[in-house]
């Protein structure tokens, strides 16, 4: 009985020890603290993804993406997709003669308002994309997973960061790839307030993150993700 157990034991060790995913990784809040969590349980990560597709915030997500993955030691690729800001000029994220809408704390609050300002920054299935682009690269590399920030707070007015969304990408991830590449979010069932406070408690720290929906030399701290952050950070 000692010996079958501790083979089993063996097999789950080295079974933990195979797991390795491709990391979405935009250098916000909820992208880092999910591969911090996936970096924790011990999954390798040998490549981070920040895609470029022309929004605003690019330079920043792209520095700040740098900058965590020196700190990791994980391999760091930049995604252009210039295509994207010429069928995407209906997004705030993306279009310079759009504003993205700013809000106010209470605005976190409105449905209708949260409503609008979705719509306003919607860009279309970009996170079906990225996810795809991700899995070709997670396929080639024989990772099991992609990692992705995806969270139950964002969900309510993004379907496409719901649990939902991971279930039915990953039935057709698992027809798209060889190997069944998954999706995965290890802050999916939690709030911003949630995702922050894990985050401290893995010595996360939010200087090294970009949250903003724009570019600069600070956050705006005006802009929905900024709010979102800023109201985490004071719970």
């Amino acid at each position: 009985m000692a010996k079958k157990f501790k083979a089993v034991l063996r097999h789950s060790i080295a079974s933990e020890q195979r797991r390795m995913a491709i990391a979405l990784l935009s250098g916000g809040l909820d992208s880092t603290v999910s591969v911090a969590m996936a970096l924790d349980k011990g999954i390798k990560i040998p490549l981070a993804l920040t895609f470029d597709y022309g929004q605003k915030s690019a330079p920043a997500e792209i520095r700040s993406g740098r900058k965590l993955c020196a700190l990791w030691k994980i391999p760091h690729r930049i995604i252009k997709l210039d295509w994207f800001k010429d069928i995407a000029k209906g997004s705030a994220l993306i279009n310079p003669s759009k504003q993205i809408p700013q809000l106010k704390e209470s605005d976190l609050n409105n449905p209708a308002k949260l409503k609008r300002t979705a719509q306003a920054v919607w860009v279309p299935n970009r996170n079906g994309l990225f996810i795809n682009v991700a899995a070709t690269f997670a396929e080639a590399m024989k990772a099991d997973y992609i990692i992705t920030g995806f969270n139950r707070e964002e969900a309510i007015t993004f379907p496409d960061n719901s649990s939902r969304f991971i279930k039915a990408t990953n039935q057709a991830l698992s027809l798209g790839t060889i190997n069944k590449v998954k999706v995965v979010s290890f802050t999916i069932n939690m709030d911003k307030a949630q995702i922050y406070k894990k985050g401290c408690d893995l010595g996360v720290s939010t200087g090294a993150t970009w949250s903003c929906y724009e570019n600069g030399d600070r956050e705006c701290g005006k802009c929905e993700s900024c709010l979102r952050l800023a109201r985490a950070s004071s719970h």
